[in-house]
């Protein structure tokens, strides 16, 4: 057991217990001094009121563990990631709303028992079991979250354990005044705490979704430090454990993480210095009762709930048993595999020794990891297509894998981190009544960065030749300024343009060198006037904004210095040297032109928006035909259908020509033809956007 992995629910625990154990022991103290004729009233219909909402927060736990094991692979992803998300959403509610109303709370409860205990023990006991049963279901949620983004079970079960017991033990000597403990520093304290843990679980459920296909971006890497850090090494460990931060994370899951602990330490902040409304003062009970509508039923209520409290441990199974059985005949509803669960084990040298050839269908396959390395495990088909896998299976930890079944050879597949791959016998599997197809359309084959290297090597000596073109247009560029005629400069720009469009440089992926040659003001102090604006653009500016030649001419020397750079280094991991990179250029070629151009967010005055779309459209032909090899093995008919699509985008922008054949700024050009290019760019962008998950390269591979 992993303790870094223990700690997150241990505070969850702690913090969540003490709130629930809190509510009870002012429920009980307030309980004990509510008569109005100051005898002492029973506390067993709080005992079994917060006993109902703890069982009924156990069987919700127990009913979303069993209901993750029977869904399929995506089904489990897009499950955790919406219970995550809902999970953050509601502890974030509740420790701010503690926040703010810590100083009343106390207060607040005694006057709303007050007023319960009037009406009878059936009330108090509903006081119980609503005030419980929030912290109960809120607690469960998050624990049952906070354990599947750690990749583990043990070590959070154990922190979640240890900590409700510390919050048992606290709220004991809190009630029987044994200790004196300033609980609001220390719910405070505990709240940033509680937010950073809620940070990464957004950020893992967020990824999940992601995985699902439920939200774009999965391909978007915000950083992968796979190959770079040991996932098993002690310290990313602690790290991942206490943040849920991973190796490797995309783009929406970074921003997320950031943007979420802003907002949420910004909301405690400002919690924290809101004054709490303080409660009114209960009014003074009266003895003589009311009469009311419903005071035959409330009197049998409370009838009923007193004959229970006389008989406290009859009643205490009966509360811990109908959420339990309730809880397994949801279960039983649920859908099921149509063979039993089979077990696998991974160890330090064997991978899944004991699977068995599996019937046909949806499989369950629960896999344990005996070994001392966190571990990867794929079900491949014999095309070597991915039919499920585990992403993370921590040691001593056991994880479902559902997957469906047609005839064919399947193999498990480990990779441990750090250590080399393992793969188990294969077995047959017969009797598919039509899940082959299923299956294969389900698979994913596998790649390696060893299968992009050729399709890379061919992207870089075409980006070459487009580089070398560019620098010759540069260089008119240069004699037109050095000349003073501003006219041909302006002819010129344009061809130099399209040209750097076409070597696919697209979202800033040629880095700093990349934006030196088309960067935009947009984010710089001075704007236009900021000396770090330079390229193309910064010659379209000033070309199309009166600028004279004496002033453009540095810039086109300067442009002409960074695109020699960019030829120097385009071999670089940090431009065109990384081969895993190519799949997600595919898309974003065109998804920068709907972003950047055909919004106009990237136009100094050329009105160039189209041309440089059709610009995109050649590189991203030229991307597609060097990975055509692979994507037709995983995906036949897509680039087919890409290519389609790209003639009909092809069309679209012809017809915004003038009848000169010159470019038209969009403004110029009629809506209905705008539209026509929006809407035949968003069909081939759908097409595309399945090119970074196809070849997507495993982590650590």
């Amino acid at each position: 057991m992993q303790w870094s992995t223990a700690v997150p629910n241990l505070v969850i625990g702690l913090r969540e217990g003490l709130e629930a154990g809190l509510v009870v022991t002012i429920l009980l103290a307030a309980a004990r001094r509510s008569a109005p004729d100051g005898t002492r009233r029973p506390t067993a219909p709080v005992w079994l009121g917060a006993l109902a909402a703890v069982t009924c927060a156990g069987a919700f736990a127990a009913v979303l563990t069993v209901s993750d094991s029977v869904l399929s692979s995506n089904g489990q992803e897009a499950l955790g990631g919406l219970l995550s998300v809902l999970a953050v959403g509601l502890i974030t509610a509740m420790v701010v709303w503690m926040r703010r109303a810590s100083a009343s709370l106390a207060g607040e409860l005694r006057g709303k028992v007050a007023a319960a205990s009037l009406a009878g023990p059936a009330a108090l006991a509903a006081a119980a079991f609503l005030a419980v049963g929030r912290e109960g279901l809120e607690t469960a949620l998050f624990l049952w979250t906070a354990a599947r983004a750690s990749g583990s079970s043990t070590g959070p079960l154990v922190g979640a354990a240890v900590g409700l017991l510390g919050a048992v033990a606290l709220c004991t000597l809190l009630f029987r005044r044994a200790i004196r403990w300033n609980v609001g520093a220390f719910l405070t304290r505990t709240a940033v705490l509680l937010v950073v843990i809620a940070a990464g679980v957004l950020a893992y459920g967020l990824g999940d979704l992601q995985d699902a296909g439920w939200v774009p971006g999965h391909a978007w890497v915000a950083f992968d430090l796979t190959s770079r850090v040991d996932a098993s090494a002690w310290w990313v460990g602690l790290v991942s454990g206490l943040t849920d931060l991973s190796p490797r994370m995309t783009v929406l899951q970074v921003t997320a993480w950031a943007v979420y602990l802003v907002l949420a330490l910004r909301a405690l902040a400002v919690a924290g210095r809101t004054p709490a409304p303080q409660p009114p003062e209960p009014a003074a009970p009266t003895v003589e009762p009311v009469a009311t509508h419903g005071g035959e039923g409330r009197r049998r209520g409370d009838a009923l709930t007193a004959r229970l409290a006389s008989r406290p441990w009859r009643t205490a199974g009966v509360v811990v048993l109908v959420p339990a059985l309730a809880a397994v005949a949801l279960v039983q509803l649920l859908p099921r595999s149509s063979a039993a669960a089979s077990t696998l084990e991974v160890t330090d040298t064997r991978c899944a020794q004991d699977l068995s050839a599996p019937s046909a269908g949806t499989q369950v396959f629960q896999v344990t990891n005996s070994s001392s390395k966190i571990v990867e495990v794929d079900l491949d088909d014999a095309s070597g297509g991915i039919v499920a896998e585990i992403e993370t299976l921590a040691p001593g930890t056991t994880a479902p894998m559902s997957a469906t079944l047609g005839d064919g050879t399947y193999t498990v597949e480990c990779l441990p981190a750090g250590g080399d791959p393992m793969s188990s016998a294969p077995v047959q599997v017969t009797g598919s009544t039509g899940g082959a197809t299923a299956t294969a359309a389900l698979a994913v084959r596998p790649i390696s960065v060893h299968d992009l290297e050729g399709p890379d090597d061919a992207y870089q000596t075409y980006a070459s030749g487009q580089l070398s073109q560019l620098a010759a247009q540069v260089a008119t560029l240069q004699v037109d300024l050095r000349r003073g005629d501003l006219v041909a400069a302006r002819r010129d720009w344009l061809p130099a343009q399209l040209t750097w469009e076409r070597v696919g440089a697209s979202y800033d992926s040629f880095g700093d060198l990349g934006t030196a040659v088309d960067g935009l003001p947009d984010g710089l102090p001075r704007g236009v006037d900021d000396p770090g604006f330079t390229g193309l653009h910064r010659l379209e500016h000033g070309l199309f904004h009166g600028q004279s030649a004496a002033q453009l001419a540095p810039v086109a020397d300067q442009l002409a210095e960074d695109v020699a750079a960019v030829q120097r280094h385009l071999g670089d991991d940090d431009l065109a040297g990384d081969p895993t990179q190519l799949p997600v250029r595919a898309h974003e070629n065109l998804e920068d032109a709907l972003r950047d151009h055909l919004t106009g967010l990237d136009d100094e005055g050329g009105g160039a928006q189209y041309a440089m779309t059709a610009a995109d459209v050649d590189v991203t032909r030229t991307v597609l035909s060097d990975l055509a090899p692979l994507l037709d093995a995983r995906r036949p008919h897509l680039v087919t259908t890409a290519q389609t699509q790209l003639d009909q985008l092809d069309s679209a922008l012809a017809a915004t020509r003038a009848g000169d054949g010159t470019w038209t700024a969009p403004a110029d050009v009629p809506w209905a033809q705008q539209q026509a290019v929006r809407a035949s760019l968003g069909a081939v962008l759908e097409t595309l956007s399945s090119v970074p998950d196809l070849l997507e390269v495993p982590p650590g591979s």
